[in-house]
């Protein structure tokens, strides 16, 4: 098991139990105490656990990711304005991967206007709202996340390593100049990163609470991202930065 793989096991398991000790986490693992306190000590570094004398416990907040019911109405006008700028990023013709998450499904909304796109999207949910629309609609293979509605895993993933797009737009859990562009469940980090692969452009949407965030699977460097767009409620300060490594909108 890859580490990273590892790592996001136990911090799942260990938000589950609301703590664990070392001696648990080795035994439920099969690894060394001394891989349990270096994996407990990176989780800790990413703020996603508080380590304590013999193990650790779960940062508040961090014990189930949100689903998307639960996420829909988040900072709603936010992700409105977002999507309405990302939308003027497309052109009639194109090709545009929509990855899972709220702000993708807004911009999904906007896309009725335009003829003759072709539309990959690995969202339940985006699918259906595109059903009545002119554009054509691949949907990958794959198992569902039921919390994303998302279809994640391999097939998912071999299936877009065949395609070809324009555009990606991506959503994102935590936006860091640092640690990237991340995500907390590893299967959907992966997914992430084959569709960014897969497009000539990476677009990624994020409303201003996923700034100076971290969780816990890098996708993608800032400076892997083409363009990022969010709503104006960055600071100035925020915003200067951001805008040193990455196109702002």
């Amino acid at each position: 098991m890859l580490a990273e793989d590892r790592r996001a096991r136990m911090l799942k398991f260990i938000n589950n139990h609301k703590s664990a000790k070392v001696n648990q986490l080795t035994a439920k693992f099969n690894i060394s105490g001394s891989t349990v306190r270096r994996d407990l000590e990176k989780l800790e570094e990413q703020d996603l656990i508080s380590r304590t004398h013999g193990g650790a416990v779960a940062k508040e907040g961090n014990a189930i990711e949100p689903s998307f019911m639960e996420k829909e109405n988040e900072n709603d006008s936010c992700k409105v304005v977002i999507a309405k700028k990302a939308a003027k990023l497309v052109n009639n013709g194109d090709t545009i991967i929509l990855d899972a998450g709220t702000t993708t499904t807004k911009l999904a909304k906007q896309l009725n206007r335009f003829e003759d796109l072709t539309i990959v999207t690995n969202a339940i949910n985006i699918a259906l709202k595109l059903v009545d629309t002119a554009h054509e609609i691949i949907i990958p293979g794959g198992n569902l996340k039921k919390r994303t509605l998302a279809l994640v895993g391999p097939a998912t993933e071999d299936y877009l390593a065949g395609l070809h797009a324009d555009k990606v737009f991506l959503g994102a859990n935590g936006v860091d100049l640092e640690a990237g562009i991340t995500t907390p469940d590893l299967v959907e980090a992966n997914v992430k990163k084959r569709m960014a692969d897969k497009a000539k452009e990476v677009i990624v949407l994020a409303d201003y609470s996923k700034f100076n965030a971290i969780t816990l699977v890098k996708v993608l460097e800032i400076e892997q991202v083409d363009k990022l767009v969010t709503d104006n409620n960055l600071s100035q300060e925020l915003v200067q930065q951001f805008s040193a490594r990455v196109e702002l909108l």
